[in-house]
């Protein structure tokens, strides 16, 4: 018996996540889920949309499968998901961009793995507003130090890139690589204009590249990279980045394979993994019942290989390929009628 954290979230995240727990629940693995509410439509209850017993929670049962929830876009608290990651330290964002025969897309064939490095760069959160004392003081300080003059109504945003959290991230992605078969992993950077930050990726990428022998590696540099994905995804394999390129490349990869509506994602640390679709929660949808729930069921099938439950997560991953393929009970977004609760029965029943 597992026990589990649930965070429903907001907007659609309640029917999505519901749809994903009947799923797993059916493959017969046998889960006690811990319910917590997290997100913007609690906020006036709490007085923030992340309670402590939310990560209390996570941290006591090390295992979280997540709905999305809203984040304010120029104003608020600055992320759940963000806040989440950095209190929890899951500094491996992994998205799986895979194409199921059915999904409308330019491309087939395509299963690429996007290792997304959680905890720095410029989602950091070091940032300086404009106008405020301190941004002028650090706008002197950059001035002094570097002569480079910044404009004074200028805000200005800091982009840590350390070797610690390179070389782990980088590890992560060639042990990910070696566990699940694959050949080759791809380190992504701006090293030639960025030398200094992302510099210490790519340097830290063929240095823990050379334990892994087994393993082909080379590197690109992003915007190359994303003209490389358009033009012959079918080259790469695993893709691992630093936090912004991947944020950005991961959307990219999943719109190769058919959208958000079909991309898993798990945020994982040395302990907890906290898995929840790439979508966000769509408010204007919330109720509705047309929503696919192919993400976050997928999402459910990453938690259970994290825990080990390899045949039951093939079974399941299957059922959502087979209810695809056949394309009758689908939301409309696969061009098809059916509602979240219709598509979520009819993978359940091909379970077998």
């Amino acid at each position: 018996m597992y026990k589990i954290t649930l965070i429903p979230g907001d907007g659609v995240g309640p029917e999505v996540v519901e749809a994903a727990r009947r799923c797993i629940e059916a493959t017969g693995v046998k889960i006690e889920w811990e319910k917590v509410d997290a997100g913007a439509e609690i906020t006036e209850k709490y007085g923030t949309p992340l309670p402590e017993k939310v990560v209390d929670s996570i941290r006591k049962n090390k295992v979280a499968l997540k709905g999305p929830v809203t984040t304010p876009v120029g104003k608020g608290f600055r992320s759940v998901n963000v806040t989440l990651r950095q209190k929890l330290d899951l500094y491996a964002c992994l998205r799986p961009c895979k194409w199921y025969p059915g999904v409308k897309s330019r491309y087939e064939g395509i299963d690429l793995i996007v290792v997304r490095e959680n905890t720095e760069d410029v989602y950091s959160g070091i940032e300086f507003e404009q106008g405020k004392p301190e941004t002028a003081t650090m706008i002197d300080f950059i001035l002094n130090s570097k002569n480079a003059r910044i404009s004074d109504d200028s805000g200005i945003s800091i982009k840590p890139i350390s070797r610690r959290a390179s070389e782990r991230i980088i590890r992560f992605a060639f042990d990910y690589a070696r566990r699940n078969n694959r050949k080759k992993v791809t380190g992504i950077h701006k090293a030639n204009i960025m030398k200094y930050s992302d510099g210490i990726f790519l340097e830290a990428f063929y240095e823990v590249a050379r334990g892994y022998p087994d393993i082909q590696s080379e590197d690109k540099i992003v915007d190359n990279m994303c003209m490389q994905l358009v033009q012959k995804p079918e080259l790469y394999d695993v893709l691992v980045l630093p936090n912004l390129y991947g944020d950005i490349v991961s959307d990219l990869c999943a719109g190769l394979v058919g959208g958000l509506g079909v991309a898993p994602g798990a945020n994982i640390g040395d302990e907890i993994g906290v898995f929840e679709a790439t979508h966000g929660s769509a408010p204007k949808y919330k109720g509705m019942e047309k929503v696919n729930p192919t993400a976050m069921i997928l999402s459910g099938v990453l938690m259970l290989r994290h825990l080990g439950e390899n045949e039951k997560a093939d079974r399941l991953e299957g059922a959502v390929a087979q209810v695809i393929a056949k394309g009758e009970t689908v939301t409309y977004d696969l061009g098809g009628t059916a509602t979240t609760s219709q598509m979520t029965k009819e993978i359940i029943r091909n379970l077998g």
